[in-house]
């Protein structure tokens, strides 16, 4: 496991669990806003051993509940599911945070018991997919055919889940939050979440935030998810 990053304790990545989230090297999205930039490239010389993380969570056993393995794109860590496995065997449960590229590690991780729920993010509408998400035009259809599965699988329910978007100027309108919506008819949480600003973004001059009363505005009336907004006052 290429391990970038530790936060020994968070409130906020796991819903209602005091967690340790863990940030994986390496993305294959460049989504403009992204906040965790530094975690993209999977260049770093000096990675968290998996033995110093696993030992971390053995001493926190029965204080902390959970843990958030994040990224970058945690998916792309061939030894993801056998990490996950050693998490487990400690007594945590584990929520896993993906773009969804890889359909066939989240149906194994989900059939083996292995994750305990899903954070899916849902770049776009399908057309603004590829720029949304700083794709190759003529290379993304197959990642988002990939996307697509992932889709599929969490919407057969067979664990918690939850799709969220990060809505950013310039990027997402109105009718493409309603568009997502329907693309994800009948998830019982769709989180839609505001843009924030740090020095971390990887394309800041590109980037700019919604106001509140814009976000309430743009959710207004959609169907087909359960949809709500998240940090935002």
């Amino acid at each position: 496991m290429y391990i970038a990053a530790l936060t020994k304790t968070t409130l906020l990545d796991y819903p209602e669990h005091v967690a340790a989230t863990v940030f994986t090297g390496g993305c294959n999205f460049r989504c403009p806003w992204c906040h965790n930039g530094e975690f993209t490239g999977g260049t770093d010389e000096d990675p968290i051993p998996e033995e110093e993380v696993l030992g971390f969570l053995k001493k926190r056993a029965g204080i902390l509940e959970g843990v958030c393995i994040t990224g970058g794109e945690p998916t792309l860590q061939r030894d993801l599911p056998e990490f996950t496995e050693k998490v487990r065997a400690l007594g945590y449960l584990v929520k896993l945070d993906t773009n969804g590229t890889d359909p066939e590690m989240l149906s194994d991780l989900i059939n083996r018991g292995l994750v305990d729920y899903v954070a899916m993010d849902l770049k776009n509408t399908w057309e603004k997919y590829a720029e949304t998400a700083g794709l190759v035009p003529d290379g993304a259809e197959p990642l988002i055919r990939r996307v697509k599965e992932s889709v599929r699988i969490l919407l057969e329910g067979k664990i918690p889940y939850e799709f969220r978007t990060t809505v950013v100027k310039g990027f997402h309108t109105r009718e493409d939050l309603h568009q997502m919506a329907a693309l994800i008819e009948g998830a019982p949480r769709y989180f839609i979440q505001s843009y924030r600003d740090s020095e971390n973004v990887l394309c800041r001059e590109r980037c700019s935030a919604f106001t509140a009363e814009e976000l309430k505005e743009m959710i207004s009336g959609i169907n087909g998810a359960e949809v709500s907004l998240r940090g935002v006052d």
